[in-house]
């Protein structure tokens, strides 16, 4: 099953959608890198169309994601009467096409764990340097063809962003259309959210509260696996796949993150806090910090001082 992963933030968002009934005969319109991605959804009877040579039926409760890098036509003519939307929408992020779910880590440098960053708008911009304080980036995924989990929910969002759509260009209705937008992609995603429940899912995001909990503390993977009642080998394994990262790595890049915290909202020496995040030596801190961020933690500090 092909999925469509988007780096998130910034979030997709929401141009423009709408209700179309037609007879038999009808043939989805020829279009070539619109630069937009066209959601199709179906209520009743078909749609068929050929993205880059592969070919899709969509029936009812079905939903199709068109790429707005691809090659997308109508298939052949209709053969029922078909009452479907259509939604427009941009994501001005990172987004990839793949095959099997991928990590939801992105690594301080701004590539993501099991993807290549480099083939999509850059995740940061040129002038956005890594010891800045961003919003964590994550992934969401969600299937390109698939049927719909919630049909009339999802029917319903449908119908409420294209009626406001008569509201003109009003700030409210716009704000609310973004707003409906969101769950629509929850909705689209939802499917895939399965995965969350699996064994090896379970283990890694247990491992990882543990680890965000004692954090301050010394960490060995015999405490952590007598607490967890996993073998360290497990945990290691899921935490590889889930976040694509082991949890020594977890664990170090999440006492970085807090420790850029502390630098902004506290005059504590570096020394403390090292010990507050959990190093042993500062100097380490300082070695580690300095990996991941690019410049010493006082020189990051000194980055947002008044002087």
């Amino acid at each position: 099953m092909k999925l469509l992963q988007f780096a998130l933030p910034p979030l997709p968002y929401y141009i423009a959608s709408g209700h179309e009934d037609h007879g038999p005969g009808m043939v989805h319109v020829d279009r070539c890198n619109i630069g937009l991605f066209d959601l199709l959804a179906v209520e009743e009877g078909e749609l068929l169309v050929t993205e880059d040579g592969r070919s899709y039926e969509v029936g009812p409760g079905q939903a199709l994601i068109l790429r707005p890098d691809a090659h997308h036509y109508g298939t052949a003519p209709t053969r029922l009467r078909t009452r479907c939307y259509w939604l427009h929408f941009k994501h001005d992020g990172y987004w990839t096409a793949t095959d099997e779910r991928l990590p939801l880590y992105r690594d301080p440098r701004g590539a993501w764990n099991g993807g290549d960053a480099s083939t999509g708008e850059e995740l940061d911009s040129a002038h956005d340097a890594d010891w800045k304080m961003n919003a964590p980036l994550f992934s969401v995924q969600m299937p390109q063809y698939a049927d719909l989990v919630e049909p009339a929910r999802t029917f319903e969002l449908l119908g409420q962003l294209t009626a406001l759509t008569s509201s003109g260009q009003v700030g409210g209705a716009l704000w609310r259309q973004q707003i409906l937008f969101q769950e629509l992609l929850q909705q689209l995603s939802a499917g895939l959210d399965a995965r969350s429940t699996s064994p090896s899912a379970a283990c890694a995001a247990q491992a990882a509260a543990y680890l965000r909990r004692h954090y301050r503390e010394d960490i060995s993977a015999r405490a952590m696996s007598d607490s967890l009642n996993f073998h360290s080998v497990y945990i290691a394994r899921c935490m590889q796949k889930e976040f694509g990262c082991s949890p020594k790595e977890y664990l170090l890049r999440y006492r970085i993150g807090q420790s850029k915290l502390l630098l902004l909202r506290t005059d504590y020496p570096v020394s403390r806090i090292a010990g507050e995040v959990g190093f042993n030596q500062a100097a380490y801190f300082a070695s580690c910090f300095a990996k991941y961020e690019g410049l010493s933690p006082r020189s990051y500090r000194q980055r947002f001082s008044h002087a």
